[in-house]
């Protein structure tokens, strides 16, 4: 059957085929078939159940060992660790953030926090992340640099930082940004909120800049039903992040002296008890992942429909598969159909300068993030009930 067939009767049952399954499909759930039961089990115990415990420490330590970077601190969830991490890096109020339009809502609402004005370059139609060729020629036509640091000539604010994101898991070019940023006095800030076990070469995502940030949420490729993490090769601005994350209280056994403005942003331990057990399992899950993405890619592309794939000399995650349709219409009725028939799909974010709030930020036209967004779906990704059968094949 050709893809041109209606209705989309071929996707949905190929993906049926895959989960095995007649009823409802979600786009991506979590898994729990470790210890999650049996660790939060020893968190109800000892009575540690809030932001004070073990498994806090230890899942913080999972993640710096997992993607090498020196220091992790966790946080209540990926946009408090992307806050958190703005500010560190030196973000002030009516400052500018340099960012991609075709993103999640935390990206942005995480740097309005700070008080910065948001400030959008295109993405790569490849990648969909942000694009170094239009981070430099935004920067070279509207910047210049003044004692070490940019500031826009068009608004007269200075930049100071770039928050990237590795979207669905792709890894987007960040070595060339990294380059770019530190050619112009930027901080560079990862929003690695979705790519968890990508790696660019042998480094993982997260760790080119001076800050990444992770999310656990619920749909995540390992899930603490809520968390973030944020990673730092500093070991100054690791302890900042923890001090200011914990309502910068000065540790005492008794007295409530707080030094500063800081934020209830702490993970409670029941959550960090959940994401040790699913880092347990990470390596399998990648794996299963990688399967899913495999079978996904060869089907679509004896369907003639373009599959989103990683760049060479990088490995993803595989945490949301997305195929490109033709245009709008087709996404449309794609869409509206396997959705009909109980196969969760969505398309990608709305552009956030087509939001309210951002209508008005500066931006370089957005030609790819344009074209990315009437046509990029995403289809369901989850490990199956039966993952061992999907790895035979």
């Amino acid at each position: 059957m050709k893809k041109s067939d209606q209705p989309y009767e071929w996707a949905v049952s190929f993906i049926r085929s895959m989960y095995g399954e007649s009823g409802f499909i979600p786009l991506h759930r979590p898994v729990f078939d470790g210890n999650e039961r049996q660790y939060l089990v020893d968190c109800i115990d000892s009575n540690f159940v809030s932001s004070v415990g073990a498994k806090v420490t230890e899942f913080e330590q999972q993640i710096a060992d997992f993607t090498g970077a020196r220091f992790a601190v966790a946080t209540v969830n990926g946009t408090a660790a992307l806050h958190i991490a703005l500010q560190l890096a030196g973000v002030k109020r009516n400052d500018e953030v340099i960012s991609q339009a075709l993103t999640f809502i935390a990206t942005c609402n995480a740097l309005s926090y700070t008080g910065a004005h948001p400030v959008f370059v295109d993405v790569d139609q490849d990648t969909m992340g942000m694009s170094p060729d239009a981070l430099e020629n935004f920067l070279r036509t509207h910047a210049e640099i003044r004692n070490g640091e940019a500031w826009n000539k068009t608004t007269g604010r200075r930049i100071a930082a770039c928050v990237p994101m590795h979207t669905f898991g792709l890894p987007c070019r960040i070595e060339a940004i990294a380059a770019i940023c530190a050619e112009w006095g930027i901080a560079l800030v990862e929003d690695a909120a979705e790519s968890l076990g990508s790696y660019v070469g042998s480094r993982h995502t997260g760790t080119f800049g001076a800050f990444g940030s992770f999310s656990f949420n619920g749909n995540k490729i390992i899930t603490t039903g809520g968390g973030g993490m944020i990673v730092t090769n500093d070991e100054t601005l690791a302890k900042r992040a923890k001090h200011i994350t914990t309502t910068a209280k000065i540790p005492h056994p008794f007295e409530f002296v707080h030094d500063e403005i800081g934020y209830n942003y702490r993970l409670p331990n029941l959550n960090a008890a959940l994401g040790c057990a699913q880092m347990e399992r990470l390596p399998w899950m990648l794996q299963i992942k990688q399967a899913i993405a495999e079978q996904y890619s060869a089907f679509f592309q004896r369907m003639n429909v373009r599959m989103a794939t990683v760049l060479p000399g990088c490995k993803a995650n595989n945490w949301l598969n997305a195929i490109v349709l033709d245009d709008k219409a087709e996404r449309d009725a794609f869409l509206a159909y396997t959705n009909d028939q109980g196969v969760m799909t969505r398309p990608i974010w709305r552009l956030m300068t087509e939001l309210e709030m951002f209508r008005n930020c500066q931006h370089d036209g957005l030609e790819n993030s344009r074209w990315l967004e009437q046509r990029v779906v995403n289809i369901p990704s989850s490990v199956p009930d039966n993952p061992e059968k999907l790895m035979q094949v």
